[in-house]
């Protein structure tokens, strides 16, 4: 009886990490999970899209929870200080792990330290667009504008340190160009100015953009993308703009707080990779303009540090704060 108690136990032991994911119990009740951005805007269309995928696969409702404001931080400080039992998630970004604690002296949590990193969902380039009022159609003719009435030009964003306002940032600086930011409480809510001319450009993540592009309501000066996209064809890369250093990808993501178990981990991980094979999630993607995502835990945590590293750098040689 021992000898056979001995085996068992060593068989668990050596058992593939994935194999005891899939047999965890869980989930067993309803998961929060919590969006720092208002509803409307790409990163709550990405975080109802694979809630309602996540439901149907568990049989067990995700809740989606938005806590907009302060450049993502309110609710990623809500995720921070949650129960690492996988019950709460964050839908992350390049904004709640790269650019906010850089940009905030006090953010109120350590992107690294205080959470447990599980996967991408997607990657979405900049997408700078125009209000269809605004007479400028391509980059070189807004940067010769910018240059000609210094700060007359008025760029939007989802709100301070949002991807869309570290974006006009980065091409000011890379271009001399001199334009107001002008940030709103999410992507939508800047949409509607600029689609009614109130501002004339963003630089928005294509995922949030390109639905309007594609309608007619807004124009698109410019992707990045190493080649024009199939379904924009007529909108040039930024390199063909005469800009191919300019790079200001967005990714959204899947954290957890500190100290969730490795087993639930991996297992959020093997589902979101399982609804990001299905036929109608990768049509989606591909209609946000968005590259699937999927890395294992692992490999995404080490992305994160190289990201907060790299636009640490770019926002203190930028000079920006928020405080």
């Amino acid at each position: 009886m021992r000898t056979t108690w001995i085996i068992w136990a060593l068989l668990l032991l050596l058992a593939p990490t994935g194999a005891l994911a899939a047999s965890v119990d869980y989930p067993t009740r309803p998961v929060r999970l919590i969006v720092p951005y208002p509803p409307g805007g790409g990163n709550d269309t990405l975080a109802r899209l694979f809630g309602q995928k996540l439901t149907e696969r568990w049989h067990q409702q995700v809740v989606i929870d938005n806590r907009p404001g302060a450049g993502t931080t309110i609710g990623t400080q809500l995720v921070a200080r949650a129960a690492g039992d996988g019950y709460t998630l964050l839908l992350s970004s390049i904004a709640s792990h790269a650019l906010a604690p850089a940009l905030y002296s006090k953010p109120g949590y350590d992107p690294i330290k205080d959470f447990t990193p599980i996967t991408t969902l997607a990657v979405a380039p900049t997408l700078c667009v125009a209000a269809p009022s605004f007479p400028v159609k391509t980059i070189k003719e807004l940067i010769a504008a910018a240059k000609a009435k210094p700060n007359e030009i008025r760029f939007a964003s989802g709100g301070n340190g949002a991807t869309p306002h570290i974006a006009g940032e980065v091409f000011d600086a890379l271009t001399g160009a001199r334009m107001t930011h002008v940030p709103y409480k999410g992507g939508g809510p800047a949409h509607i100015d600029l689609m009614a001319g109130r501002v004339q450009v963003m630089f928005d993540t294509a995922a949030s953009a390109s639905p309007h592009v594609l309608s007619g309501r807004l124009r698109a000066l410019a992707i990045g993308l190493p080649k024009r996209y199939p379904d924009l064809p007529d909108v040039p890369t930024f390199a063909e703009s005469g800009l191919p250093q300019y790079n200001v990808d967005s990714w959204y993501s899947l954290h957890a707080p500190a100290g969730t178990p490795a087993a639930v981990v991996t297992k959020i991980h093997q589902e979101i990779v399982a609804v990001l094979a299905t036929p109608d999630i990768r049509e989606r993607l591909r209609q946000l303009v968005s590259t699937p995502g999927g890395l294992a835990p692992a490999a995404f945590g080490a992305y994160v540090k190289e990201e907060f590293a790299r636009y640490g750098k770019i926002i203190r040689t930028i000079g920006i704060r928020i405080d």
